[in-house]
């Protein structure tokens, strides 16, 4: 019996307790996740956190569940890939076999580095991709060496022990994208790009790519949450996609499952029967994995890597204010830049908070002989400035945090030769929907050419 249409057709068919094993417990009274939360809103920023006893009334309903990335005895590891389609954003569910069939080569080079390490991890399918999950207890090596990995000035001030260890994790993570999508590139037939960065269309005429999506770790441990296997994926109804594309009725609910013993292909097949559903919650344990050796393997490859020099030059220059950077560079630097710069200056809200903006950014003020830290500066201002009505927008992030996560993990790109400019021209913003130009002269080839000759 496939699930109907209705969220209230999921029944919870005895797999509650892989739900609780997952929260970090054998039950509600003993577990160790801070919070679980229903996701897949219209809004994504919007966390509705609710208490642990009304888990039983949530999964009834049908509701999309996460728990929270905080844990009281476990640091917990999370990569998220998925299939994205600009053009056609209901394509992983009304064709989800090319979504996930495309992302394979991708996948296999995560298991191929996972391996080399000694980590393995829960290994989830979601709507659109696979999270892998993994963690390492508190008070163990590993979380001292993830404290230890934070650079001087990195760190808000003010912030609790665990942001600190999650400012660590921060930077083996985006390691691990960068080997990801260094090794991936050739292998896939698309773009494999860090965090849902617009992409031109490809030989298909499509705009679309796989997503190694690390964004969790540009905003506080405290706002982020993760999705629970065995529970719902409701994202193309919640958000209104399946209303606003006329598929009622055309895409069966189905959750998020753990690939145990079946490929994703089978498992999308099991995800939407009830019943398959009910028989892999028999055999198929979610507890969230402790790998502590493997991870720290993975922290002495980043400790070893060229990406930790280039961190730990990124940190060298302070902090500074908007005012000051205007004092520091002219108004020149600032000021001449093209006129899809400019729009996102004046218009910051939602178009500067898009990686493919902040990426635009990031490339153009590098051109004009910004350093990386400062840049990050200007972004973080607009982000930080309500007269751009912001209203609740940062209620549970940090505009500093976000400017500077983006800002380093394209800069770095550029210095480690992970990106090569390809899409750094006129033609490719107005394919990806992000050209704005100030005049008929408008033309970013002055400087992709400064890029190109400056060492980074």
């Amino acid at each position: 019996e496939a699930l109907s249409g209705s969220p209230a057709s999921f029944e919870r068919c005895g797999y509650c307790p892989r739900v609780i094993e997952y929260l970090g417990g054998d039950s509600l009274e003993n577990t160790t996740c801070s919070f679980i939360a229903s996701c897949d809103s219209k809004d994504p920023r919007k966390i509705r956190k609710h208490p642990l006893d009304e888990l039983d009334y949530l999964l009834d309903e049908g509701t999309s569940l996460a728990r929270s990335l905080e844990d009281s005895e476990s640091v917990l590891m999370h990569l998220d890939i998925e299939y994205v389609n600009f053009d056609d954003p209901a394509s992983p569910f009304t064709d989800p076999w090319h979504a996930f069939s495309i992302q394979q080569p991708v996948v296999n080079v995560i298991e191929e580095l996972l391996v080399k390490w000694g980590i393995r991890p829960l290994h989830l399918i979601t709507g659109r991709g696979h999270h892998f999950v993994w963690r390492v207890p508190k008070g163990s090596a590993s979380e001292r060496e993830l404290a230890d990995l934070v650079i001087p000035n990195q760190t808000e001030p003010g912030v609790s022990p665990a942001e600190i260890v999650f400012d660590g994790t921060t930077l083996i993570m985006e390691y691990f994208a960068n080997e990801i999508r260094s090794l991936s590139t050739t292998r896939c037939e698309i773009p494999v790009e860090m965090t849902a960065v617009h992409v031109g269309p490809g030989r298909k005429g499509i705009r679309e790519m796989v997503s190694i999506d690390i964004s969790e770790y540009g905003d506080p441990l405290s706002s982020r949450m993760i999705r629970i296997p065995f529970t719902a994926y409701r994202k193309p109804w919640m958000s209104g996609m399946i209303s606003e594309m006329g598929l009622e009725g055309q895409i069966g609910h189905f959750v998020t499952l753990p690939l145990h013993e079946m490929d994703a292909i089978q498992c999308i097949k099991c995800r939407q029967d009830i019943h398959d559903i009910a028989s892999l919650a028999k055999c198929a344990s979610v507890i969230i994995p402790d790998q502590e050796s493997g991870t720290r393997r993975l922290i002495q490859a980043y400790r070893n890597s060229t990406l930790r020099q280039i961190h730990a030059e990124y940190y060298e220059d302070a902090l500074l204010t908007e005012d000051q950077i205007y004092q520091l560079y002219g108004d020149s630097c600032l000021s001449d830049v093209p006129g899809c710069v400019v729009h996102a200056f004046l218009f910051p809200n939602e178009i500067l908070l898009k990686p493919a903006m902040m990426q635009l950014v990031t490339r153009c003020l590098l051109a004009n002989g910004m350093r990386s830290r400062h840049i990050a500066g200007v972004i973080a201002a607009k982000f930080s400035n309500p007269c751009y009505n912001w209203g609740s927008a940062w209620e549970n992030y940090s505009p500093q945090r976000r400017a500077e996560f983006y800002v380093r993990l394209f800069s770095s790109q550029i210095a480690l030769g992970n990106d090569p400019l390809i899409d750094f021209n006129c033609m490719s913003q107005q394919e990806k929907g992000f050209c704005w130009p100030s005049g008929s002269d408008c033309n970013l080839n002055p400087w992709y050419r400064k890029l190109k000759s400056r060492p980074i």
